[in-house]
């Protein structure tokens, strides 16, 4: 049995937080400079070497690479045989983000009630997942994740007889729909099967795969090859002024669902797709 104290979760948000918000990670940042060389419209190559040039400037000038800098969503993998100890591990993730968003100077994007809309002031709560998995280190995967993109995420409800077509139409229409709203070039999360929060979930871990990595499922690679080529092909572009680069790339996840239904759910994230991994 291993023991971790709390305080080190607490810290390494607070890191993370600041972290993702300044700098593009490095599988973006490969992404982005390849969408450049292949990019077929002179004004969307354009567009695209300005987004590099703003998160040049961000990182070298430490501001932060998008004015919305999001709503913090943290994943904790927290193996079996760890005990922590000192506190709550809620209240020292919320610790962290609170600690990340004011002390990083970082906007304050949080409302503590959807409906009365008073700002937190901090950032906080953080939408929190944990998982309880062999071995004795905490995984932390931190997501600040921009509504730009978020509000034009979609869950689909298809019937079993959709089968694959049904399911390429549903990403393609959430896609088409969301246009220059997601702030392309995009990346596609994409969650196949389970229960109407269970595809959610998947799509939204999708986003923080490795960008351009591909399931080791050889169906849902090809589909992911597929959608990422289907999608580039509408004409969006970057920006959402016309090219070839609308996505960046498309990550499936799927999962067993019942004989009555086919969930999938697409949820979009911006050209700087945010995410930092890091292990206690």
């Amino acid at each position: 049995m291993r023991t971790v104290n709390v305080s080190e979760i607490t810290e390494n948000i607070k890191e993370m937080c600041i972290e993702a918000n300044h700098y593009l990670s490095k599988d973006m940042e490969a992404a982005l400079k390849h969408s450049q060389e292949t990019e077929a419209s002179p004004l969307g190559r354009q567009i695209l070497g300005q987004l590099s040039e703003n998160l040049q400037i961000a990182a070298d000038e430490m501001i932060p690479i998008c004015q919305d800098t999001g709503m913090a969503v943290v994943f904790l993998e927290v193996g079996q045989d760890v005990h922590l100890e000192g506190g709550a591990v809620e209240e020292a993730v919320n610790e962290g983000v609170r600690k990340g968003y004011t002390e990083g100077y970082l906007r304050k994007s949080v409302v503590g009630d959807p409906i009365e809309r008073v700002n937190t002031g901090d950032n906080t709560p953080a939408v929190i997942h944990y998982s309880i998995v062999p071995g004795d280190t905490v995984r932390i995967t931190v997501t600040p994740k921009g509504f730009g993109s978020e509000n034009m995420s979609r869950v689909f409800m298809l019937k079993p007889a959709d089968g694959i077509e049904g399911v390429k139409d549903a990403i393609l229409k959430a896609v088409s729909e969301a246009g220059p709203n997601a702030c392309p070039p995009m990346v596609v999360g994409v969650g196949i099967g389970g229960t109407f929060e269970k595809c959610a979930l998947m799509a939204k871990q999708a986003l923080t795969r490795e960008t351009g990595a591909h399931s080791t499922i050889p169906y849902v690679r090809e589909l992911e090859e597929e959608m990422l080529e289907k999608i580039n092909g509408l004409g969006i572009g970057p920006g959402g002024l016309g090219g070839t680069t609308t996505a960046l790339a498309v990550h499936i996840n799927t999962y067993p669902t019942h004989i009555a239904g086919l969930p999938v759910a697409v949820n979009i994230c911006c050209h700087v797709n945010r995410h930092i991994v890091r292990e206690l």
